[in-house]
């Protein structure tokens, strides 16, 4: 089973990633956490590139494709050997973040995106999306003070660094992108505590697992 969390900066995905791989475990299950950008040895190379803050003047479609050669390589190296193992693979962002952050924040065309996203993924797509809804001025001011914390807030703060506008934007855009996709996208939200957003998560997991 291959399942994804998807959401702004500072939704918590960290920390319900890690209770989904308890909850999992509990039925007998091996679970397999991973992340994108930076789920592959060539990805950790990439990751260092996409959320350097240093690198804010690479383009769009520059962006785009680093996303996307760090996809391919992971389906092709982590998720689909995992998944052949056996494993519950949970993964912290996937390819609706490309739709998203490419597509309804930087403004390049979504359809394209779709496209180049299934030929990055080969036909693997996630049994279940959990999109962790909070209003962009939480989660941004959560996700500042997470990176000063742990001192990442050059080398992974990128996106963090962006206009509030963007992260509105972004927002949105998973909302909207959810709502075309409800068979397999389902929005949790994410503005009470650790216990309550994960109760919201269990009862989408609970679905998928009956």
């Amino acid at each position: 089973m291959f399942i994804t969390f998807e959401g702004i900066e500072g939704t918590g995905k960290t920390t319900q990633i890690q209770r989904a791989k308890a909850y999992f475990e509990a039925k007998g299950k091996e679970v397999f956490l991973t992340r994108e950008p930076g789920g592959s040895r060539v990805g950790t190379e990439l990751r260092k590139m996409l959320l350097h803050v240093d690198n804010s003047d690479i383009t769009p479609i520059a962006e785009l494709f680093l996303y996307l050669a760090d996809r391919a390589q992971h389906v092709a190296q982590v998720i689909r050997p995992e998944l052949g193992a056996g494993k519950v693979v949970l993964c912290d962002r996937f390819a609706d973040s490309t739709v998203v952050y490419q597509g309804y924040g930087r403004g390049l065309d979504t359809a394209t995106l779709q496209q180049l996203n299934e030929v990055a993924v080969d036909g693997l797509w996630p049994d279940l999306t959990i999109v962790l809804d909070l209003d962009p001025e939480t989660g941004l001011k959560r996700a500042t003070s997470r990176n000063k914390d742990e001192g990442k807030a050059e080398e992974e703060g990128r996106f963090e660094a962006e206009h509030i506008s963007f992260h509105k934007r972004i927002r949105e855009g998973y909302l909207d992108w959810a709502s075309h996709h409800q068979d397999r996208i389902k929005v949790a939200k994410a503005d009470g505590t650790p216990d309550e957003v994960f109760t919201a998560v269990k009862a989408l997991l609970d679905d998928i697992t009956a």
